[in-house]
């Protein structure tokens, strides 16, 4: 990351306060002096000068083996910012985007206690709504945001929220069996999305992806929401490009900066001709 800034200004040599943001970035990532040295590209006498700075702001801290670590004063920053977020402002853009690319309803979640919230939602063009809105709480077994977000836990938890729950049938296509639920997970894990065959709400079909926040965990799904009537499996799945696209785009809005899932090959699509 660091790299990347200061590959951006090497044209231009940077300003004062450009180095202290570059220096404070790298302390951030990088624990020892060595390091941000290498990281930064400055020399040494620089990068002690703004370290230095950084720590008597409290910005930077140094620990007993000579490690640094995010100071008090940035911490509070991080903090007060944090409580500023609106999670629904900041992916309205590509929520907006992807309606506009697949042409059907898009949802994003999160979860709360067993269940998922619908926090924000965009319809079509389409002449139908969805039976949903925002603020509607559902179990997370029956939805493909609930199961994106439960295949990043570990068996053992998820079986305990499910038991805790209840795994209540809500269609005749409801997974009510946590055993067969697992073996559902494990292919969400496999393949980077989730599905909603109908398990939810007869009739209709759904396919979702996880999104992270800023500590890398998964607190929120996206999904694309159609009839099955009017989209098979087949064009279901096609879409978890754009739907994998635009969950990774939210996550990096809201600060998570790790690895995303990649679409894997559908075996619906196995053998089709493109």
């Amino acid at each position: 990351m660091v790299e990347k800034v200061v590959a951006q200004i090497v044209r231009s040599a940077p300003s004062t306060s450009e180095k202290t943001l570059i220096v404070l970035e790298a302390a951030l990532e990088h624990a020892r002096f060595s390091e941000v040295v290498a990281a930064t590209g400055f020399p040494k006498a620089t990068v002690h000068r703004l370290i230095s700075t950084l720590v008597d702001r409290q910005f930077v801290t140094i620990d007993a083996h000579g490690n640094y670590l995010p100071g008090p004063s940035i911490l509070a920053m991080a903090g007060r910012a944090l409580e500023r977020i609106d999670i629904s402002s900041i992916a309205q853009p590509f929520v907006d985007h992807l309606v506009d690319t697949i042409h059907c309803t898009v949802h994003m979640g999160a979860i709360s206690g067993d269940s998922v919230i619908y926090i924000l939602r965009k319809d079509s063009d389409k002449p139908y709504q969805m039976p949903s809105r925002v603020g509607l709480s559902v179990p997370l077994h029956t939805t493909g945001i609930g199961k994106a977000i439960l295949a990043t836990y570990d068996d053992e938890t998820v079986e305990r929220m499910l038991k805790r729950a209840g795994m209540v049938q809500l269609t005749d296509a409801t997974i009510t069996n946590v055993q067969d639920f697992r073996r559902e997970l494990e292919d969400v894990r496999r393949r980077g999305t989730a599905r909603d065959r109908g398990e939810n709400v007869p009739g209709i079909a759904c396919i979702a992806a996880p999104v992270h926040d800023h500590t890398g965990v998964v607190r929120y799904g996206l999904s694309i929401s159609t009839l099955s009537i009017e989209h098979s499996d087949e064009q279901v799945e096609a879409m978890s490009g754009s739907l994998l696209a635009s969950a990774a785009a939210i996550s990096e809005a809201l600060g998570y900066r790790g690895p995303h899932p990649e679409p894997a090959p559908s075996p619906l699509l196995q053998g089709a001709t493109p």
